[in-house]
């Protein structure tokens, strides 16, 4: 892969996680979290497709290597939300 590709995967990545935070309402961070939670995301949302036989939808090419949108924005807000559970449930407040 190169530079170029690379970074373009970042960007679409961070775009992914910060639209998948806005969806569960809570904010883990900024820009390198955003990037870091729409990779955990694609991850998520494409283990949880596979799981319930569903099907890869608006899925982005780069260099030959499929980046699921839906799949990533839809794990990423999952993913923000159990962490945001986690928290919750650390600190002690409540929901």
């Amino acid at each position: 892969m190169t530079l170029i590709g690379f970074l373009v995967l970042l960007v679409i990545a961070a775009i992914c996680g910060s639209i998948g935070q806005s969806l569960a309402g809570y904010d883990l961070g900024g820009c390198l979290v955003s990037i870091v939670v729409g990779f955990i995301g694609a991850y998520l949302g494409m283990w949880l497709a596979g799981k319930f036989g569903l099907p890869e939808i608006f899925a982005v090419n780069i260099e030959g290597k499929a980046f699921p949108i839906i799949w990533a924005i839809i794990g990423s807000a999952i993913f923000t939300l159990i962490m945001a559970l986690l928290r919750r449930a650390i600190s002690g407040r409540r929901l």
